[in-house]
């Protein structure tokens, strides 16, 4: 009997383990699953902004969602925001996925894109989107990874010059997108990743541009590194706020959402291990410029290379990303925008993470709303 017991024990788990197994894939398979959100303006003719998440360290899937909700309900925008996604999976938010962001289709009645991806290599009929909305001339906001949002290395892409390092035939390509139209690609870390913070400092040029509007020194703070850049910026690029590498002086933690840094962090880095200055001169975090890709019209991007999710805990950070927003739509800047966080926002750190942690970790799309 001990025996039957034991088995009948077995089966009834067994059965209990499957039947919560079906429930959850149940539950994650509900039809239907939202692709994208969409907050709605304060009118139907509000300015449309369309918001494109998908890199795989500082978590646009978060920072995206606010911002969003922030230009929405503080200032009357439309917006859409999209996010990289398996197809095979639709409504599930997985950042590791390259190769698809669903609802590029918006850009085609959009006032501005927002892009905060990295190393993305897009289907062609979803890059036709981004590559007609840029030959349209159209304002383009480029946040932190976006000076490298596309690699298409290896691909047979008909968007290819998009790529970061891209060096073929298509000169004025040289470089990517990331050159092109916002000004830098990927180059370096200038400060130290995870423990050196970046403070704003005004540019001196720029102190009385709108995009510094309720900003003074200080006030734009992140614990994302400041990211080196050439210098000059090419065009009639035009530094606003330059990145001052701060020292860490709290003690690291993998598991604090700043890695051990705080705003109030004022001992500015000199020289990095290997000597070089970091803060002489500064590298420009945010800046403006025109663009125009070959064959289209002329354009003008806000670039900011702070921006993960939990830099925007900070409201100088967030401010300047709305100052950047209205600048680029051509609309008056706010003198001290609002920029109250929306719901209950807790942003996770910046980290990479394993196709496991996406599998074991299911991000609803909606659950973002």
């Amino acid at each position: 009997m001990k025996g039957a017991g034991f088995v009948l024990l077995t089966l009834l788990l067994l059965l209990s383990c499957e039947e919560k197994e079906k429930r959850q894939n149940a539950d994650v398979a509900s039809e239907p699953l939202k692709e994208w959100l969409t907050f709605e303006g304060d009118t139907p003719a509000a300015k449309h902004i369309v918001l494109i998440s998908g890199d795989e360290e500082y978590r646009s899937e978060e920072a995206l969602p606010q911002l969003a909700k922030i230009l929405s309900k503080r200032h009357g925008f439309r917006c859409t925001v999209l996010f990289a996604q398996d197809p095979s999976k639709p409504g599930i938010v997985n950042p590791n996925y390259l190769k698809n962001i669903p609802g590029l289709e918006y850009l085609s009645e959009a006032d501005l894109m927002i892009i905060f991806t990295r190393f993305r290599a897009l289907p062609d009929y979803q890059m036709k989107y981004i590559d007609d909305y840029l030959k349209s001339g159209k304002p383009v906001v480029g946040i932190r990874t976006a000076t490298h949002a596309f690699n298409f290395e290896g691909s047979e892409s008909t968007y290819g010059h998009y790529s970061n390092n891209y060096s073929g035939s298509k000169k004025d390509w040289t470089d990517g997108f990331g050159r092109l139209v916002l000004g830098e690609k990927w180059i370096t870390h200038h400060g130290s990743h995870k423990n050196q913070s970046t403070r704003g400092i005004i540019a001196v040029s720029a102190r009385e541009y709108p995009v510094t509007n309720g900003l003074s020194n200080g006030d734009v703070w992140g614990p994302t590194d400041v990211y080196g850049v050439r210098l000059p910026l090419p065009g009639d690029s035009k530094p606003i706020i330059m990145g001052q590498v701060m020292e860490r002086q709290g003690e690291f933690s993998q598991k604090d959402i700043f890695y051990g840094m705080r705003p109030e962090d004022d001992v500015p880095v000199i020289t990095n291990d290997t000597g070089v200055r970091l803060n002489d001169p500064m590298m420009p975090v945010a800046w403006t410029k025109s663009y125009e890709l070959p064959g289209g019209q002329k354009g003008k991007a806000f670039v900011t290379t702070i921006g993960a999710s939990n830099d925007l805990l900070i409201d100088g950070t967030r401010r300047l990303l709305v100052n950047g927003v209205y600048w680029a739509l051509g609309l008056e800047v706010p003198q001290k925008a609002n920029v109250g966080l929306i719901g209950d926002y807790q942003p996770t750190k910046f980290e990479f993470r394993d196709d496991d942690y996406w599998l074991q970790n299911i991000l609803r799309v909606e659950d973002l709303q």
